[in-house]
């Protein structure tokens, strides 16, 4: 499902930066962040650890905690949930929509109370979340951090008409690096990224124990930092992303001409006025297990993702929604298929996928 990019002047870059035996709290990193910043169109970004601590540091600087409720869609990764519980807030599920796969306005409208103080939009598989849920965050005084970990290089058209980078559609982004994404770090990393004056510091300071320049800690924080060496990588990695997510658009148009009239499977839709980044590549059948044997016939691998969703696992097992039933969110875990669409993937792998699904049948 995924192979991480590697070349010659990543292995240079890592090999560099290791003889300079500068090894934390650098240059890299520094540049990183920064070229992270303009690519997104940010005041900062700060590189951090991973995508699950990039979570947590967005809630904490917003001074997220106990009694306090956070609205998140349930199917997504568990770590857009727990981020909640481990400062103490209480997660809201809501439902996702059916075409597109991320939050559904309505069902984040009708979750709304009083101890609502954050909503958690995550632009799934790559694709971005409805611009309304800005507008609507903005017009009733929520934060909105965007959980852009699978969305590298994703864009879309606001309501006001301008175009916007994943990272910089909610208050804080959060990315992660992690090897399966569109672009990584040679290991575990995040990046945490803010379009707000008053967080632009504080997302630098929270990943190095809440210290001030002077070292001096104001708030509490953690050490988050990344390393020298992962940051090199990542700077190599950003240059490539825009010809890399491009690839994977190209192999997807394929995919989806492919399919256009298949009668056992559909093409996942992108939103209108967006650029998907496709990190995956999803498609609905109603036969799932069988498109999974006919796919690993033509050795072609295949992932079915959140067929729990996050309410219902275990660990929710004591939350008030753990037996809600979400309908499309529950349709999603049971229908959904992911392909290959990394972008190093061959012609000879992508004309072998395409194959495998334009010949899949029921027996």
């Amino acid at each position: 499902m995924a192979r991480p990019s590697w070349s010659d002047e990543m292995r240079s870059a890592a090999v560099e930066t290791l003889d300079s035996r500068h090894w934390v709290k650098g240059r890299q990193v520094q540049a990183f962040g920064n070229e992270f910043a303009n690519y997104c169109g940010t005041l900062n970004a700060a590189p951090c650890q991973n995508g699950s601590s990039a979570l947590w540091a967005a809630l904490k600087i917003a001074g997220i905690g106990p009694g306090d409720e956070v609205i998140v869609p349930s199917y997504t990764f568990i770590s857009t949930a727990t981020c909640i519980v481990l400062v103490g807030a209480q997660p809201v599920f809501v439902d996702v929509e059916p075409d597109f796969f991320c939050l559904e306005l309505d069902s984040v409208r009708k979750a709304l109370t009083s101890r609502t103080k954050a909503v958690i939009g995550v632009h799934l598989f790559g694709q971005p979340y409805d611009p309304k849920l800005i507008d609507f965050c903005e017009s009733n005084n929520l934060l909105l951090i965007e959980d852009a970990a699978q969305a590298h290089g994703a864009r879309q058209q606001m309501t006001d008409g301008s175009v916007r980078v994943a990272g910089a559609m909610g208050d804080v982004g959060c990315f992660s690096f992690f090897p399966s994404k569109n672009m990584a770090v040679g290991g575990e990393g995040g990046m945490l990224t803010t379009i707000r004056e008053e967080f632009s510091s504080r997302i630098q300071s929270i990943t190095n124990h809440g210290r001030t320049p002077n070292l001096e800690s104001v708030e509490l924080g953690s050490n988050l930092r990344m390393s020298e060496v992962a940051a090199a990588i990542g700077r190599k990695q950003l240059s490539c992303l825009d010809e890399w997510v491009q690839t994977r658009r190209d192999t997807a148009d394929r995919y989806a001409a492919l399919l256009e009239n298949h009668p056992l499977i559909d093409a996942p839709v992108v939103r209108p006025n967006a650029q998907h980044a496709w990190h995956q590549y999803c498609v609905q059948t109603p036969h799932p297990e069988a498109l999974q044997a006919h796919l690993d016939k033509h050795e072609v691998d295949s992932r079915r993702y959140y067929t729990t969703p996050i309410h219902q696992q275990q660990i929710f097992a004591n939350h008030y929604q753990h037996e809600t039933i979400l309908p499309e969110t529950a349709k999603l875990g049971e229908t959904l298929v992911a392909i290959p669409v990394m972008h190093e993937l061959t012609e000879l792998e992508i004309l072998r996928i395409m194959v495998a699904l334009e010949t899949f049948q029921l027996d």
